[in-house]
């Protein structure tokens, strides 16, 4: 059984697959512990004919599935939580890249202290590159609030990590296939499904591992999936948590007070970020739709979530919620 199952959905990727797998197999060496599963969901560029001969170029390393018909990357995702076999699972988007040194890295980990999830930072992946990009600090991006390089066991803490920094992405995330058990899956036809999925998995876990170091290089391109914005990704970003909201009331985390106000800090982010599509599309009904989200999310009401950004100095941040809860930006 290998110990690691890599997920590699494909969806018309042609000019970056190559250097995504490529990433992968340079780290392997002699490690057959680990399975790499790429799905191509019906690409229209020539992604499958290229899986093929990267299969054929590296023998044995890589087990090709395919949809019928194109189903998203959540239905994508989940044929291959389906089909993995590893003891872990990474799932890596295939425009983005491994970063040297990773895999081993998370090897170590696991041999280490055997935790339910591992947690990692990532870097912005430009094509061009500027001072502003630098000064940003996107060589280097924290996914995790927290206890770094130790073995922790406190469910709320991980979940309060995750929440309070906002990178709620899959790819970040390497956890055990077990905690996909059941019924959890990434929700089909709904963008943000990272959002929706990864705190409902972190929910399942009894021990975690953060390591501060950036192991993805997350691309930047016009071409992605949430690259534009819409009314509908603006509606999903606003509702993403209400599973995870609903899950978490049956459990002893939902009366931590660093995880509720971590929970309403995500739901303002997704509230800001969603309503700024909303005001320029004119759409005052979905307005009310996003603030009815906001509340059904968070555990702090609005001037709860304002006094206490108030008391923190976070003034900029008060502000701005503010500002979109009661009109547009």
């Amino acid at each position: 059984m290998p110990w690691l199952s890599i997920l590699v959905p494909v969806y018309n990727v042609q000019p970056y697959l190559r250097e995504c797998l490529t990433s992968v197999i340079d780290q392997l060496g002699d490690d057959g512990g680990v399975q790499i599963l790429l799905l191509d969901d019906c690409s229209t560029d020539g992604s499958w004919s290229l899986m093929q001969k990267l299969a054929q170029r590296w023998p044995g390393r890589l087990q090709l599935l395919r949809h019928e018909r194109n189903g998203g990357l959540s239905m994508a995702r989940n044929t291959m939580i389906d089909a993995a076999q590893g003891e872990y699972l990474w799932f890596l988007d295939s425009d983005d890249k491994l970063l040297a040194g990773a895999i081993a890295s998370l090897r170590t980990i696991v041999q280490a202290h055997a935790p339910d999830v591992v947690l990692c930072d990532f870097a912005v992946w430009r094509e061009r590159e500027r001072l502003k990009h630098l000064l940003r600090g996107e060589r280097h991006r924290r996914s995790f609030s927290g206890t770094a390089r130790r073995l922790e066991h406190d469910r709320c803490a991980l979940l309060a990590g995750m929440l309070s920094t906002g990178e709620l992405h899959a790819w970040s995330k390497i956890s055990r296939r077990t905690l996909w058990g059941g019924d959890l899956r990434f929700p089909v036809g709904r963008h943000f499904e990272d959002m929706t999925t990864m705190p409902l998995m972190a929910l399942r876990a009894e021990s975690f591992y953060y390591e501060p170091r950036p192991w993805v290089a997350y691309r930047q391109r016009p071409g992605s999936i949430l690259a534009g914005k819409s009314l509908p990704k603006a509606l999903d970003q606003s509702a993403a948590l209400r599973p995870f909201t609903r899950a978490l009331q049956a459990s002893p985390c939902a009366a931590h007070a660093g995880l509720r106000l971590a929970l309403a800090q995500q739901a303002a982010r997704s509230l800001t970020g969603a309503m700024r599509t909303m005001c320029q599309a004119g759409s005052m009904e979905a307005a009310d739709e996003l603030r009815r989200n906001f509340l059904d999310i968070s555990p702090l009401g609005p001037e709860e979530l304002a006094h206490a950004y108030l008391m923190r100095g976070w003034w900029l941040r008060r502000q701005r919620f503010l500002r979109c809860f009661h009109a547009c930006p």
